[in-house]
């Protein structure tokens, strides 16, 4: 039982409050997961929930998306007091801004203060969830192409108030209700968001009836300093120095011919156990829906650190404490400014902001740091609508047929299902089964490709193919891919993946490429084919360890001239190992 009247807490109290805070921001992002009605949240899981102190400072994200929470939730916050002066229990505030912080807006979010009987605001609450679509003038949340909010056409939402005194205010329901396409599924997630919020308000009012105010906020303010510590402790570990690195996205409309290259620079002084990352080095603003927001652009370098460190940091405002970040006014990443459009903004420079990050932080020493992550969003990923032929019902949804994109590491292969760095592994890959159920799609490939991966002393994972098309309908598709020309790099001698791609079959067979950013028509009798990238390399590859070769070449992930060619081992057609032929080839 915690001591009420303790102001400084043992390491016993510390862990159970901690593990409570994290209880609570688990049982908001399970209410999301059992009650979402469109298959992005509860098939998917893309959602994310987290709790901040009054003063908004970031204290427990549970299972999150790494993109939704590490930076943002404070701004969103933040700007929540600035627009209404007096908070009430029972408020509850739309936000989905990303010129006030949301990620992008197709992440609806609400917030909530917890505020006790006497009117005290202790804790504020999020609850974010991705949203299929969300009103844009085309049906997808990812409109590449867009050259301001307006054409993008999404509904901005800056911390508007939807709740008081516990009743929803209908004025603004019936607005989204007649903007957004099934406004049944969006209705059905925006009360699964209310209800992860309230869920989140009820247990931590339970929490500090049970052990005190004073001690809960005598927990935060000890829980930074350690989190703190443990950031100090593992940026001493890196070797002081600047180094740069660059990661380019693919042209698309709107963009220069060469694409889009993101230049990071990192700067560690292990005795002072700070980091800092320079995005300032960056073109400005452009016309088309890549930009990433403040939020992203700060999340993304915190990823690319947390990344490239010991991974059990604990990730909160007193990690976060000891990293430095000098964005740009009006960037391209950085600080964009309304009304350019931010819809593509948590994944595709996002992610090349934290390629480039964790790359730098491999330049720096063996040990840290990753190779590039695959890019994102491919066919494979897109949003999907048009008519259900089985009900005559329209329908919308993103999904998540497969993306491996995982890097290589220091000290571990790539992570197979990280579907997009931003979410770091956390969003479920879809079932083929519940897809063609929920959707009218059939999926007639998925599969891992071999020969594919980033090669290196820890490999990046390999590509993966998925073909699908409409059943008895016609289907709409959207998707903005990167990765065709510029593919992920490897990092210390680490190899590049391979190429993404995007097809569309013909009924007659025949295979058409399709531009990197596209909203399509799939005719019934007509299929996508999406190849999606795995991540590059960590090392040279010649200096693996030869049964993790072995096992590669016996799981079908590599061949054996790849193994010989690239790892350079020998392996026989019976899978031995040739001692000789081998040594032979590393000692050359």
């Amino acid at each position: 039982m915690i001591n009420k009247k303790k102001k400084h807490l043992d390491g016993g109290q510390l862990a159970i409050l901690a593990n409570r805070f994290e209880g609570v921001s688990s049982k908001m992002g399970n209410t999301l997961l059992r009650t979402g009605r469109s298959g992005v949240l509860n098939r998917a899981k893309d959602f994310s929930c987290c709790i901040l102190t009054s003063d908004h400072k970031l204290l427990s994200v549970a299972e999150s998306l790494p993109i939704h929470v590490l930076s943002g939730p404070d701004i969103m916050a933040a700007s929540m007091v600035e627009f209404h002066k007096k908070l009430k229990k029972g408020d509850a505030f739309l936000h989905n801004s990303p010129y006030h912080g949301c990620s992008h807006p197709a992440d609806h979010t609400i917030i909530m203060p917890v505020i006790d009987d006497d009117g005290v605001h202790h804790f504020t609450l999020l609850a974010k969830a991705h949203q299929a679509d969300i009103g844009n003038s085309i049906p997808t949340t990812y409109h590449g192409t867009a050259r301001d909010v307006y054409e993008e056409g999404a509904l901005i939402f800056p911390a508007v108030k939807v709740m008081a005194e516990y009743e929803t205010i209908d004025d603004i329901i019936r607005m989204c209700q007649m903007r957004i396409r099934v406004p049944e599924q969006w209705y059905g997630d925006f009360l699964a968001m209310l209800g992860s919020a309230l869920i989140g308000e009820r247990e931590l009012l339970a929490l500090g009836n049970e052990v005190g105010w004073d001690t809960l906020h005598a927990f935060t303010e000890q829980w930074f300093e350690y989190s703190e510590k443990r950031m100090i402790d593992a940026v001493k570990k890196v070797p002081t120095g600047t180094k740069t690195a660059q990661s380019t996205h693919d042209a698309i409309p709107g963009t220069p011919p060469e694409g889009i290259t993101v230049t990071s620079t990192v700067t560690v002084d292990s005795e002072e156990a700070i980091i800092e990352v320079d995005l300032r080095d960056n073109a400005d603003q452009m016309n088309c829906g890549l930009n990433v927001s403040e939020a992203c652009t700060r999340t993304a370098a915190y990823i690319g650190v947390f990344n490239s460190i010991d991974h059990s940091v604990p990730k909160n405002a007193g990690s976060l404490s000891r990293i430095r970040l000098h964005l740009k006014d009006g960037g391209v990443v950085g600080i964009p400014r309304h009304p350019i459009s931010c819809s593509a903004s948590t994944t595709n420079l996002a992610d090349r902001i934290v390629s480039a990050t964790q790359r730098a932080m491999a330049e720096l020493g063996d040990g840290f740091g990753m190779g590039e992550v695959g890019c994102f969003c491919p066919p494979s990923t897109s949003v999907v609508s048009g008519v259900d032929p089985r009900n005559g019902k329209p329908y919308v949804n993103q999904l998540f047929l497969g993306h491996t994109s995982g890097a290589g590491a220091p000290n571990q292969d790539a992570w197979l299902t990280m579907l997009h760095v931003g979410n770091g592994g956390m969003c479920f890959i879809d079932s083929v089964e519940l897809d063609e159920v929920y959707t009218p799609i059939h999926v007639y490939t998925r599969r891992l490709i071999k020969d594919s991966e980033g090669a290196g002393r820890y490999r990046g994972a390999n590509a993966i193919e998925v073909e699908f098309g409409p059943v008895d309908c016609r289907m709409e598709a959207g998707f903005v891919a990167d990765g065709k020309v510029h593919v992920p790099k490897g990092a210390r001698s680490g190899l590049a993946s391979q190429p993404s791609e995007q097809l569309r079959r013909l009924r007659n067979g025949e295979l058409e490429t399709l531009e990197q950013c596209s909203i399509v028509w799939v005719e019934d009798g007509e299929t996508l084919v999406s190849v999606a990238q795995g991540g590059g390399g960590y090392g040279d590859p010649s200096t693996r360890d030869i049964d993790r070769v072995v096992h590669d070449v016996r799981e079908k992930l590599i061949s054996r001239a790849r193994a010989e060619e690239v790892y350079k081992v020998s392996i026989n057609e019976e899978g031995r190992v040739d001692k000789e032929q081998t040594s032979r080839l590393r000692s050359a």
